[in-house]
């Protein structure tokens, strides 16, 4: 999928293009900076879940073009003992600010589908603690 080029994308020597799969990653990346995100969830149907430090930044991340506006729809996990409204509503500000600053379309909606909480795994004990106990 392409989109049109805007009168603001048509310069004297040709024309720029921002292909969709550039906003997905652009979602992406602004989404998983957010503090509490653990990952991206490629939803329901898809069943299959990016946590941090994957490459596939567009995981999660569903953008419709038009040729001034972007809608955006991201599903995440969040790490459990965040307030999930919070979280929320940063990766929508970040996401808007983020699209906007860097292609200049004007973007119209973020929903974000929060589709998990995971919990953060314990820091496993000293070896040498079983050493003490058991001799």
């Amino acid at each position: 999928m392409s989109t049109l080029p805007t009168e603001f994308e048509r310069t004297d020597i040709g024309e720029i293009q921002i292909a969709p799969e550039v906003i997905e990653v652009i979602a992406g990346l602004a989404t998983v900076e957010v503090r509490g995100v653990a990952g991206m969830s490629g939803g329901f149907a898809g069943g299959i879940v990016e946590l941090l430090g994957k490459k596939n930044l567009s995981k999660g991340v569903k953008v419709e073009v038009g040729q001034r506006e972007a809608a955006v729809d991201v599903s995440v996990i969040v790490e459990y003992g965040n307030r999930l409204p919070e979280v929320a509503t940063e990766i929508q500000r970040n996401v808007k600010r983020s699209i906007e600053t860097m292609t200049g379309l004007t973007v119209v909606e973020v929903n974000v589908h929060i589709h998990d909480v995971i919990f953060k795994t314990a820091e496993k004990s000293d070896d040498t603690e079983l050493n003490h106990r058991v001799k």
